[in-house]
This record gives structure tokens, C-alpha cells and sequence, in this order.
């Protein structure tokens, strides 16, 4: 028994001495010189460019799916006056008529562009278009999206081996230190945008994927968005290219955009002809490039060559359609207790940002709740699915029991407060517990449920083609963000900030 003993003690001080060589051997290496790394990533990217083609040899590129013709809108022709309102800037106010700062200052001889008040009346010129987007089509719409063609990409293995800045970065978000690669996979799946694009625009404007030296402005602003008060660091640059990814690409897909308005003042009108996936990246440029290279970045020489170089041509990449012509909603139910009356206090908006689809609706809980107080009523599932994240207030649910939020249809509850809140992989059935309503996770004056519908990874409109619909209240929109209607039976509830009696809803 003691020489059984002595032998479990000998091995223990054997494994204790290894565990010992092994640290001391990583945390003595050191660090790779710049040469060293640019070498070492040479090499990465030599291996990946040897490995064979998704197609098979001889067999010719596929080309994008043609596009029907979109139905843009038809710019002004006529000038028009505009009251300035609360938290208005000539910027902001240029950009909402689709018109230069520029052109604006002209028009209203404008001495300080930091001088306005509330209630001045702005003369809005006509917009000057200086040309129009080429019909070349840079991406399909399932590289923009968190679509099914993610699915066993991982961005760290991607990264290993490539020594650029982003693969030793780090930077604390809401609290939590996170590495580049965290980073990009939070914005990508918080956004619902592929995060092969991420990458590669992060490549194209700074290259932090193989560069391991970028300069200052690169360091500060790595997805080029540097006009004053842009925010430095690459969660916030990420999230700034992924929400206007997004606008792009929706604003498109519902025939709303009308030009784009680069960072010189130059107005673009879209192309009819291209796809919404194209439509996103013109748009991002649109806000970090003026003319020049924004008309070099979005041709078949510009970021395209960056994306192949990084991971092949991207349409042998697609998947499509990525919403199936019969597309329906399954049947979901209103997400409270029955005869627990909410508030309907936001009608359709935008999913995630302010550039996602307006496929969320809100709704607060009962009782006279201030603010962020806290509430003890249930946010219940609105239909039987495993729950695949729950994190920083968001739980998103999987619908179609595969497991991953990429594929069909998922719904995100967001604001849910961490008590109580259920886990990661479990599996619920409609009306079981999801958390509590809160100001948890993003913006938010008050506490409360914003929930919204993605399918194949694609935000869906909660008053488009496929409305949302629960308990058979299908919504509808009033053509403002936050405005609109709950309908069942002839019955409508209006939506409302305020917690009144004619905007209860219960089920």
C-alpha cells in the first residue's frame, strides 16, 4: 500500500516538473521579429493559396445571378425648407435630404456650421448627382449576412499563423477584455454580417490581418472611418462598418436607396441592376472614401482582388436564394404570461444599430416601472427552440433544432437582464421562461423586450412580405421607425412610448 502510494507521489512530482518545463518553454519564447512574422505569414498564405479551388479544374467561375431591375427612388427636383429640430447638425441634416454638407452651406450661406438653433428654417437644395454606380456586382448576398455559408468557418483558425496587428490584439469592451478575433465574432454575430467580410474590409482599409506593423491612423481608425469625432479602436470602427454594411444592403433590398453620399460630398446614384450584397459594400465606402477611391474600390481591380486573395472568388461562396420565394413565418406567440397586460411600445424598427431592417417591435411590462428598474415579470419563449446564445442581454433562440443561429428561421430576445436569464443550450418550448425585461445589452431609456425575426441569417421586416405575426396580431408599419400597428380581428393597437391603456396588449 505505501509503495502504491510513493508511486502516485512519485508521478505527481513528475507531472508537476512537466507542467513546469512546458510553461517555462512558452513564456520564455520570444517575441517573433516584424521580418519574422511577414515571413511566417507569407508562408500561411502560400499554403492557402496551394490548396485546391472549390471548383473543379477547367470548370469556369460562376457568374452572379442576375438581378431584376430595382425600382430606386427619383431624387428631388425641387428645393424644400426643413425646421431644425433638437440634436440636429448641418451634417445630419444634409445627409437625411440626400444632399452635400457642402451644397447645404452653399445654399443657406452658412458662415459657422457650428452655429444652429432649434426652429431655424433650412433652405434644402435639389440633390446634384455627379454620376452613377457601376453595375459591377463585388459580393452575393449570403458574404454579407451571417448566412448558412459561415457555418465551419472559424476566424481564429483563419487567423493562426498570420502575424498581423489584429492577431495580438485586445481591447476592453462593456466591461470584458476581448482579443481581435472576439471581437469580430461578437460584431458578426451582434449584427448578423458575415465575418469573412469584416475581415477582409479590416485587410483592404488598414491591413491588420497581415500586417503586423500598421501605422498610427491605421492603428486608431483600422476600418478608415477617421472624420472628426469618429470613435478610435476596433470593436467601435467594426460596429460602424458592419451597421452601414447593413444599411446599405437593406435599404437597397426595399428599393430606398436613392444615392450614395461620399465622404467628399460627391452624390452617386445606385445602380438598379446589382444585388443588395453590392449595394451594402458601395454603401460602407461611401462613408470612408471619397470619389476617386471609392469608384477604385467597388470595380473588379478594387476590394474584390482583396477578398479573393483572402478566401477565393466570393461567388463560389454563394448560396441562393437566400429567402425562398414561399417563404413563411412559423407560428409564434405574443412573448408574456396570458392575461399579464404589456405595453406595445414600438412598432417596427431597427433590428440591431440603426442600419439592420426594421424587423423589431418593442414592448414593455406592466406596473409603473421607471427607467431601468428592474421587473419581475416573464419574458416567455414565443415558440419551441434551443436557445444557441445568451450573453450581454441578447438570447436568440434556433427554431429549425440545428443548433446554429446561421441557418432558418431564429428569434432575438433582447434587453433580457442576466438574473434568471436562460442558458445557452437549453432547450424550451413556447411560453417557458426566457429572462426578465431590462436595459440590458445596447441602448435603452427604460426597461423592456425588443425582439426581432432573422432567417438564413437575413434580418426580416416586421412589415414586410412576411409581417410579424403572434397570437395572429400581424404588425404593420406607419413608413416612420417606431410607428405602426398591431392587428387581429379588425382590432388595432397603435403603438406608443407611453404606458396608457390603449396601447395594453396581452394574450
Amino acid at each position: 500500500m505505501r509503495l502504491k502510494n510513493k508511486s502516485v507521489l512519485l508521478f505527481i512530482i513528475f507531472c508537476l516538473v512537466s507542467i513546469a518545463c512546458v510553461r517555462n518553454a512558452v513564456t520564455s519564447q520570444t517575441e517573433l521579429s516584424d521580418e519574422e512574422k511577414i515571413k511566417q505569414t507569407a508562408a500561411v498564405i502560400a499554403t492557402q493559396a496551394a490548396r485546391p479551388p472549390t471548383r473543379s479544374p477547367g470548370e469556369p467561375a460562376p457568374t452572379p445571378t442576375p438581378d431584376r431591375p430595382h425600382t430606386l427612388p427619383t431624387l428631388r427636383t425641387d428645393p424644400e425648407k426643413y425646421i431644425a429640430q433638437p440634436n440636429d447638425t448641418y451634417g445630419k441634416i444634409a445627409n437625411n435630404h440626400g444632399v452635400s454638407l457642402q451644397d447645404l452651406i452653399d445654399e443657406n450661406e452658412i458662415i459657422d456650421e457650428n452655429l444652429l438653433l432649434v426652429g431655424q428654417e433650412i433652405d434644402i437644395p435639389a440633390p446634384k448627382p455627379a454620376g452613377k454606380a457601376p453595375d459591377f456586382k463585388i459580393i452575393p448576398d449570403s458574404e454579407l449576412v451571417y448566412s448558412p455559408t459561415t457555418i465551419g468557418f472559424s476566424s481564429a483558425a483563419f487567423l493562426e499563423g498570420r502575424n498581423g496587428y489584429l492577431s495580438n490584439y485586445s481591447e476592453e469592451v462593456d466591461g470584458t477584455p476581448l482579443a481581435g478575433v472576439e471581437i469580430v465574432n461578437r460584431v458578426a454575430r451582434d449584427y448578423s454580417v458575415n465575418p469573412r467580410l469584416l475581415l477582409a474590409l479590416l485587410e483592404h482599409m488598414s491591413g491588420w490581418v497581415t500586417n503586423p506593423r500598421p501605422d498610427s491612423n491605421q492603428i486608431a481608425y483600422p476600418l478608415g472611418y477617421d472624420q472628426e469625432g469618429a470613435p478610435k479602436g476596433l470593436y467601435k470602427q467594426l460596429s460602424f462598418a458592419a451597421n452601414n454594411l447593413n444599411k446599405g444592403f437593406y435599404l437597397y433590398q426595399v428599393n430606398a436607396l436613392a444615392q450614395f453620399i461620399l465622404v467628399d460630398g460627391t452624390l452617386i446614384t445606385p445602380s438598379a441592376t446589382v444585388n443588395p450584397g453590392t449595394a451594402g459594400v458601395q454603401y460602407f465606402f461611401s462613408k470612408v472614401l471619397g470619389r476617386e477611391a471609392w469608384e477604385k474600390a467597388i470595380t473588379n481591380n478594387g476590394f474584390i482582388s482583396q477578398y479573393k486573395f483572402l478566401f477565393g472568388y466570393p461567388f463560389d461562396l454563394s448560396l441562393e436564394p437566400l429567402l425562398p420565394a414561399k417563404l413563411h413565418q412559423p407560428s409564434l406567440q405574443l412573448p408574456f404570461q396570458k392575461n399579464v397586460k404589456w405595453y406595445f411600445t414600438g412598432g417596427p424598427h431597427c433590428s440591431w444599430g440603426d442600419g439592420a431592417a426594421w424587423g423589431a417591435l418593442d414592448f414593455a411590462p406592466p406596473g409603473e416601472i421607471e427607467g431601468c428598474e428592474s421587473s419581475d415579470d416573464w419574458v416567455l419563449a414565443a415558440a419551441d427552440g434551443d436557445i444557441v446564445r445568451a450573453d450581454n442581454g441578447a438570447v436568440v433562440q434556433d427554431l429549425d433544432g440545428d443548433g446554429k443561429e446561421q441557418t432558418g428561421w431564429t428569434i432575438l430576445y433582447m434587453h433580457i437582464e442576466s438574473r434568471d436569464r436562460v442558458e445557452r443550450g437549453t432547450y424550451v418550448k413556447a411560453g417557458e421562461p426566457i429572462g426578465h425585461p431590462s436595459c440590458e445589452g445596447g441602448f435603452s431609456t427604460g426597461s423592456h423586450l425588443h425582439i426581432a425575426r432573422r432567417y438564413n441569417g437575413t434580418w426580416i421586416a416586421a412589415d414586410g412580405n412576411i409581417p410579424f405575426m403572434m397570437d395572429g396580431w400581424t404588425s404593420s408599419g406607419q413608413g416612420m421607425e417606431y410607428n405602426g400597428e398591431l392587428t387581429r380581428d379588425g382590432k388595432s393597437i397603435e403603438a406608443s412610448e407611453m404606458r396608457e391603456e390603449n396601447n395594453q396588449i396581452n394574450r
